[in-house]
């Protein structure tokens, strides 16, 4: 009997509720459902807020729905409550039913307690999903089967029992589905650790804990690759019980990947130096791009082929929403940012390029400082354009800026993403590079930072 098989016997006597039918649970139910296990849906919305489609069909299906103000409730009545990573884990609703005994847990949680095959997971403040999909990438450049999951791809509890053993699964993990994890990856990488989600988690040591959680669970058979360059990452360094690489641009390491100074990308095994690819080779523009691929170089190491990475490096167009392309209309291109939602990814949006840009900007606030990129957007901005609730915030960051001259950049004020476009078209000439990198969380205007991003393209090639 499998892990998996036992796993879904035992769920058979429980009651399982799900907070919230988003695009996880949605398929993780319809399996639940076929094991013959009773599912609660908890849900703020109302019964006519729900899609009526998915409620007809769970109802005559014998699901129990708890629906509208006090639908977190029934959770009490349950055994089992599986969280999506937007209902916090440390809401005092999920403690109480902790100390009742109640089984809190995650899709991605019980994935790793049943998954077969060897895992590749991914963290950091930035860079975790273009890391991610080249990890993916690369293994399946050399005919591996790999599944790409957790923030990425599709959620994998649902297949766990067609995943063979000698599959691998690759997998993005948020600081919110890291925050409750007990088990780590075999192989597990850190990006880095900069200021994000400060809304949410009760303070900056939370969101550090929560990355750590990556690495916390390792055993001695496991590999760690964390970045040298950043101070808070290379810090982990005394948590690693298996082998541990670092990837750096500044510096050759003894132990994982670097940039050499002619601009070639390699890999250090304890001073024996291999060579992929160099940094002009890649498609993807942009420092930070060089880092996602050191990054899951040294992730890779000894699975991976040179040649693969180089077919991969000279041939992978990107993540959308990334420094994604758009089209260049009358010598003028345009660039969807929408994921840089932190002033970290402004920087590396601001550094993929040497000539100044036309930016737009804001958002819902997430409590991070945007002092850090101000310096910058005097430097390397022409034109601000800004919008949301904290367009306010960043035009009071750029002007306490000492680089800030008005004369060197302009700052003007929209009400929404079509007014920004527009003006942007209006102010840009040949030559010109526009980018929607807005440093903060959409959720003043949209239900995702892809929304945003999906709308700003949209408008864009309507032009």
């Amino acid at each position: 009997m499998t892990r998996s098989q036992k796993y879904f016997g035992e769920m058979k006597s429980k009651r399982v509720a799900f907070i919230g039918v988003g695009v996880s649970h949605l398929e993780l139910i319809k399996l639940f459902l076929s094991k013959g296990i009773k599912v609660v849906i908890c849900d703020k919305k109302s019964k006519d807020e729900f899609d009526e489609g998915i409620y007809e069909e769970f109802n005559a299906r014998g699901v129990d729905f708890s629906l509208g103000e006090n639908y977190i409730d029934e959770i009490y009545n349950c055994d089992v409550v599986f969280r999506t990573p937007g209902f916090y884990y440390n809401r005092p609703e999920l403690e109480k039913a902790r100390q009742m005994g109640i089984v809190v847990t995650s899709e991605m949680e019980t994935f790793f307690d049943l998954c077969p095959c060897r895992t590749y997971g991914i963290t950091g403040s930035d860079g975790k999903t273009t890391t991610t999909t080249l990890v993916s990438e690369f293994l399946k450049a050399e005919g591996r089967r790999v599944h790409l999951g957790g923030n990425i791809g599709k959620a994998l509890l649902p297949i766990v029992e067609t995943i063979s053993d000698s599959d691998v699964a690759v997998v993005e993990l948020s600081s919110f589905q890291l925050i409750s994890m007990r088990e780590s990856p075999d192989i597990a990488g850190i990006t880095n650790i900069r200021p994000n989600h400060l809304n949410v988690h009760k303070d900056m040591q939370e969101y550090i804990d929560s990355k750590l959680n990556l690495i916390l669970h390792q055993n001695a058979y496991s590999k760690t690759i964390l970045s040298f360059d950043d101070e808070t990452t290379r810090n982990l360094s005394g948590y690693v019980r298996g082998e541990l690489k670092y990837f750096s641009r500044h510096k050759q390491v003894d132990n994982g990947s670097f940039l050499r100074e002619d601009g070639m990308l390699c890999y250090s095994d304890h001073g024996k130096v291999t060579e992929y690819v160099h940094m002009n080779d890649i498609k993807i523009p942009g420092m930070h791009n060089v880092e996602d691929y050191l990054t899951a170089i040294a992730m890779t190491y000894g699975d991976v082929s040179v040649q693969s990475v180089v077919n991969v490096a000279k041939t992978f167009p990107g993540v959308e929403h990334r420094i994604e392309f758009v089209r260049e209309l009358d010598g003028v291109k345009y660039y969807n940012n929408s994921i840089a939602s932190s002033p970290t990814r402004v920087l590396a949006c601001l550094d993929a390029f040497d000539q100044k840009q036309i930016m737009i900007q804001g958002g819902s606030d997430k409590g991070i400082s945007f002092e850090p990129m101000a310096d910058a957007l005097c430097k390397k901005v022409k034109v601000l354009i800004l919008m949301g609730e904290t367009a306010q915030k960043i035009e009071d960051a750029v002007k306490a800026s000492p680089e800030y001259d008005p004369a060197n950049i302009r700052i003007v004020r929209v009400a929404d993403m079509a007014e920004a476009v527009d003006i942007a078209h209006h102010y840009a000439v040949e030559g010109d590079i526009v980018s929607l990198s807005p440093a903060c969380a959409s959720f003043d205007m949209y239900r995702m930072f892809e929304d945003r991003g999906r709308h700003f393209k949209q408008l864009v090639n309507q032009l």
